[in-house]
Parts: C-alpha cells; structure tokens; sequence
C-alpha cells in the first residue's frame, strides 16, 4: 500500500495535478518485504527521476528554522560510512548544494564541512581521514563554493554556516531533531520537483491509539506549500 501512495503521487507530479510531494514516514522492512530493492524514499525517488550517484546527482537535505545539514552517506551502516569518505563525493555534495539551495532559499550557501573525528582529528593524532575531507573541500573551493572545513563536529552546528555538511547519518541528524524534531523536514537535492518529509518515523508501536503528534507532519505541508512556486522557478 505504501509503495502503491508513492507511484500515485507520482503520477500526480508528472502530470502536473500537483506541484510538491510531501511524504510520510515509509517502513524499511515493510517496502524490502514488498520487493522493493530501495533502503528509502530517497533512493526510490532519485532512481525514478533518473538519478544514480548519490552526493553528485541527489542527496538528503535537512532543514530547521535554527539548524540546517546535508548528508555525505545516508542509509549505510557507519563502518562502511567512515570507509567510503572520499574527497570526490565531498566536492560533489558541496556543488550540488551550492546549486540547489538557492532554490529554496534564494541565495548561495556558506557551507561548513564537519570532521569526522574527535577534535576534527587533532592535526592527525586521532585520524587521517580528515586530510581526505581537507582535500574535497579544497576541490570545492576551487569550483567557486563558498565551503570550508573539517571543523570539529562537536562545535560547527554553531558556527556561521548556513548548511552543515555531515558526514554521516546521525552526526546531523542528533543535533536537529534534539534542538527541532516538530520544525525539521527532509528535503531531496536534485530532483525535478520539490520533496519534503517530516523527520521521523512511523512510530507503528503507537499507531491507532491517538496519541500521535501531528505537528511535524502539518510543518513539513506548510514547509512545502511556503517553497513549492520558487523552487519550480
């Protein structure tokens, strides 16, 4: 049933019924149970749009009225997240948001890249893997982003940066739905038309007992309904 709502709310985008997509939250093993090979709506989508490579053609977007972050792997497990860090996906997330941002929000993006280690790695002493996110940020740089980075990941959420780049999963997503979990949405870079989920779960062992909160949901509408004219433009 779940993968039946997205193909029709699919058709609704393609044939111009309507103009943004927001979604509910999708259980994973329910849709692998189904035969879906996608770990997420992301995935599935991008694929439907045509997009392969995560990071260069599509990636997943937080935004909150405080914090903002957009992820470098997302459905991984974090051995191979920390594994597959590479200079090439970090200067190509980094144009891609400086691309797509803007549609949202009307202007290029600072973007502070966060380390992966403690202290950033600490000039080396608790990682190398840092000299790597050093050397995409620079490609970046050169490609005219306004980036910089790594920065300590404990600190960067609070520095002058309009969007954090993660560099995995929960690094960004730990600090937004603390400090925004009813005022954050998910947003994917790169498609034709603008997606917007509310950031969380289905939350199964609650449902039908009432006792849901329907805030998040209801932001993420109003979220897409303030964006969806100014991103199709």
């Amino acid at each position: 049933m779940a993968l039946d709502a997205i193909d029709d709310a699919l058709r609704a985008i393609e044939s111009g019924e309507c103009s943004a997509l927001v979604t509910a939250p999708i259980h994973k093993l329910a849709i692998a149970a189904a035969g879906s090979p996608f770990p997420g709506h992301t995935e599935l989508l991008a694929s439907r749009a045509g997009l392969r490579r995560y990071a260069h053609d599509y990636a997943m977007y937080f935004d909150s009225p405080s914090l903002r972050a957009v992820l470098l792997s997302v459905h991984l497990p974090l051995r191979q997240a920390i594994a597959q860090i590479n200079a090439e996906d970090v200067a190509a997330l980094a144009r891609l948001t400086a691309r797509e941002w803007p549609r949202l929000h009307k202007r290029p993006p600072r973007i502070g890249v966060a380390g992966l280690n403690p202290h950033a790695g600490e000039g080396g002493k608790f990682g190398d893997e840092e000299q790597e996110i050093a050397r995409g940020v620079a490609l970046a740089r050169d490609a005219g982003v306004d980036i910089s980075g790594p920065h300590p990941a404990d600190t960067i959420f609070r520095g002058p940066y309009d969007v954090v780049m993660a560099m995995y999963h929960d690094q960004a997503l730990i600090p937004i739905k603390t400090m925004a979990f009813a005022q954050s949405v998910n947003v994917t870079l790169g498609l034709p038309y603008l997606r917007v989920s509310v950031d969380h779960g289905t939350a199964f062992d609650i449902a039908g007992k009432g006792i849901a909160d329907a805030a998040p949901m209801r932001y993420a509408i109003e979220w897409a309904a303030r964006h969806a004219e100014e991103y199709a433009r």
